[in-house]
């Protein structure tokens, strides 16, 4: 088995155990995170929309949702970052400063196309605060391994269009980087708000 499909494995093994851990269920603040001592997430060197290194160490003292796709992605990515953006503007109205607290990074799977420019375009139209982020292959198959991501590119055809299948967890990391959480991305705006409030740090 490659590392991707490895990778693959290791976080539907993950994501089983957040199901059945109740992912959003935090009343009293007291539950371990579900994800808690996770083997995932990490160091990562990767390039923002401005054309600027940014490593993961530049999120210190902030959580982040952290989601892997790509800009040209024709229906999971876009949903899935309106869904995000949504969250981040419920939780906005329900709790200022704990939202302020979140982070949201989107990062590419596929640098050939997502340059600065597309990323920027893409993520300010879900969130402001949203970062894209984005590399060298080499750099985005690190941070892809560490984050126990999968994706693989499909053939192109002969137009420079290809689809990429990928992953599409959006995890919330605590302010050291911890792992805490796969935020319900295929439920609500709502219940994703929930489930960082119960679980940002």
């Amino acid at each position: 088995m490659n590392e991707r499909k490895s990778a693959k494995t290791g976080l539907s093994t993950l994501l089983a155990a957040c199901l059945l851990a109740a992912c959003s269920a935090n009343p009293d603040g007291s539950a371990p995170p579900p994800l808690e001592g996770a083997a995932i997430g990490g160091a990562f060197e990767l390039v923002d929309e401005n054309g600027e290194t940014v490593r993961d160490t530049d999120f210190a003292g902030q959580n982040r949702v952290v989601y892997f796709g790509y800009a040209f992605c024709p229906d999971v990515c876009p949903v899935d970052m309106q869904k995000l953006g949504q969250a981040m503007r419920v939780l906005e109205e329900r709790d200022p400063e704990l939202a302020e607290t979140i982070t949201p990074i989107f990062i590419s799977v596929d640098p050939a196309r997502d340059t600065p420019d597309v990323l920027q375009q893409f993520t300010d139209s879900f969130h402001p605060r949203m970062v894209g982020l984005s590399g060298s292959r080499e750099a985005i198959d690190a941070a892809v391994e560490r984050y126990g991501v999968y994706y693989q590119l499909g053939e192109d055809d002969g137009s420079g269009n290809y689809l990429v299948d990928h992953s599409n967890n959006a995890i919330l990391f605590g302010p050291e980087g911890e792992p805490l959480v796969i935020l319900p991305i295929q439920d609500s705006p709502e219940a994703i708000a929930d489930s960082m409030a119960a679980w940002a740090r």
